[in-house]
C-alpha cells in the first residue's frame, strides 16, 4: 500500500486550526467505548462480569451492516464512564485479531482501589497472570490475560 502524501491521517493539507476557545469546538469530550474483539459473546460477558466484576450495561440484539444478526454488548467497571464493546469476530480477518488486539503488548489498563484484594480475587477466579505483582513509580502492577488472550495491566496504589 502506498504511503499517503498527506501529513495528517484526516487527509487535511494542513493542520486544522480549531482551538478550544473557538465556539464550534466540542470542548466536552470523552472516550465512550473501546471495541474488544472476542470469539463469543456469552463467555466474554461471564469473564467481564463474574471474574472482573464489571457491570453489564447493554446486551441488545442488533444487525450487521449487511443484515446478519449480532448483539450490542457493553460492559464497564462500576462507576466508570468508558465502556468496552464486546464485538464477536466476524470473518477470518477479525478472528485473527482475537487476543492480539495490541500486537502482544499490554493494551488495556484496569486501575483498582485495593490491588491486593483484586489480585487475590482474580487469581482465585482463574485469571492467568503472566507477570507477578511488582512495585513501580506509579504504583503496583501485574499483567494478566483476558478471556481472549489480550494483555492487561492490573494497577493499584503502593
Amino acid at each position: 500500500m502506498a504511503a499517503s502524501s498527506h501529513p495528517f491521517p484526516c487527509g487535511c493539507a494542513k493542520k486544522p486550526t480549531l482551538r478550544r476557545s473557538d465556539p464550534v469546538y466540542a470542548a466536552a469530550m470523552q472516550i465512550d467505548l473501546v471495541a474488544l474483539i472476542v470469539d463469543e459473546y456469552d463467555p466474554a460477558i461471564t469473564f467481564f462480569t463474574d471474574v472482573l466484576d464489571f457491570d453489564l450495561v447493554e446486551n441488545s440484539p442488533s444487525l450487521t451492516n449487511d443484515g446478519r444478526p449480532k448483539r450490542w454488548v457493553v460492559v464497564r467497571p462500576p462507576g466508570a464512564q468508558t465502556g468496552i464493546l464486546l464485538a464477536r469476530a466476524d470473518g477470518e480477518h477479525q478472528r485473527a485479531a482475537v487476543g492480539n488486539q495490541a500486537a502482544g503488548r499490554v493494551g488495556f489498563f484496569l486501575r483498582v482501589d485495593d490491588f491486593d484484594a483484586a489480585y487475590l480475587r482474580m487469581g482465585q477466579a482463574g485469571v492467568t497472570f503472566v507477570r507477578e505483582p511488582r512495585t513501580e513509580s506509579y504504583g503496583r502492577v501485574a499483567v494478566f490475560l483476558d478471556i481472549a488472550g489480550n494483555r492487561w495491566d492490573l494497577l493499584g496504589a503502593t
